[in-house]
């Protein structure tokens, strides 16, 4: 018993002694932005643009592909779609008509819709704040079997016209569950409210004033050349080619630096009153992630850094695909606080 203890011992010891080794090997080694983009990029991604907007300065970095096909590189002045991140433009949208007078929070959607009457439930108690919010309990229309295959191009009122009917996920009010649904509903009404396409008011009172000149509210707007290609895990096809995205909050296609320098114009002020502020302040947020077939992107301010960071990736797949891209995120961001010293 007593030589296996001090087997035991011996064991314990050059153990200990192995991981302080191997440990101080590594002191004062610390990854770069560029290294941690270039080692994501390995571990899987098809291709990366990372866009770090400070107070006094901008970079972006850049791995793998933009078009793998085509043996295009990344390029840092790509366009992507950006998807869900387009919300952010739309709740300034609203924002700036609700502070004008145009748009009330509290109104009803059976008041801006009538014809939805009966054919959504509590169409009388969801309010435009509501839809904001995630709060109103309309069903998502991306699961309904009639979307899969459906034209994008038919007015948005074919589109909600797939909730018809359908039970809600809750009272009004009384969960927050995200939908599409929801910007999809508020497109059609800033559409009314306006007399014309709300992207004409996003490019008039927002692109156009922050001098956001790769920003498009439709790819079709863009050169399809300078749009990054998209690809599923283990698969070829290029979705830029295959998806066309026209429905409101998710039909956006921008630069990463066009992106954060809005984001960074929608917090300090730039882009908003201190009025409206306090509008956007309570109805959204300052931060969005965005994913289509072939592209999942996070929109991102970290205060204690005073930077807004932009992640592009050109490749999407399931659930726990986002869990591997948030982490590696998360080590871009450590990054860009060590570069700060």
């Amino acid at each position: 018993m007593k030589l296996k203890s001090k087997k035991g011992k011996v064991l314990f010891v050059l153990k200990v002694l192995f991981i302080v080794v191997l440990g101080s090997s590594f002191i004062g080694k610390t990854s770069t932005v560029q290294e941690e983009v270039d080692r994501a990029v390995e571990r899987g991604y098809d291709g990366m643009i990372l866009h770090v907007n400070q107070a006094d300065t901008s970079v972006t970095y850049t791995a793998g592909w933009k078009d793998k096909n085509n043996q295009i590189p990344a390029e840092a002045n790509s366009l992507f779609k950006i998807a869900s991140i387009s919300k952010l433009y739309i709740a300034a949208a609203v924002t700036k008509l609700v502070h004008s007078g145009r748009l009330a929070l509290d109104t009803s959607l059976e008041e801006f819709i009538p014809e939805v009457a009966g054919r959504i439930q509590y169409v009388d108690e969801i309010t435009l704040r509501m839809m904001l919010r995630h709060r109103s309990g309309i069903p998502e229309y991306i699961f309904r079997p009639g979307f899969a295959g459906s034209d994008p191009n038919v007015d948005y009122m074919e589109t909600i016209a797939l909730v018809f009917d359908e039970p809600a996920d809750f009272t009004p009010n009384q969960k927050y569950k995200y939908s599409n649904t929801n910007f999809l509903i508020i497109g059609e009404i800033l559409d009314r409210t306006l007399g014309y396409s709300h992207h004409e008011f996003i490019r008039k009172e927002i692109l156009d004033p922050l001098g956001l000149k790769n920003t498009y509210c439709l790819a079709s707007e863009a050169n399809s050349t300078d749009i990054m290609s998209g690809y599923l895990v283990d698969n070829d096809s290029d979705f830029k080619l295959i998806e066309e995205h026209t429905r409101p909050g998710g039909s956006m296609v921008a630069s990463a630096e066009d992106v954060a320098i809005f984001l960074r114009a929608l917090i300090d002020g730039t882009l908003l009153e201190a009025e409206e502020q306090e509008i956007y302040s309570s109805i959204y947020d300052y931060e969005h992630t965005g994913w289509v077939n072939g592209y999942t992107s996070i929109a991102r301010y970290h205060e204690d850094i005073n930077s807004v960071i932009v992640q592009f990736v050109n490749t999407s797949q399931g659930e726990l695909y986002w869990v591997r891209l948030k982490r590696d995120y998360k080590k871009m961001v450590k990054a860009v606080a060590r570069m700060q010293g």
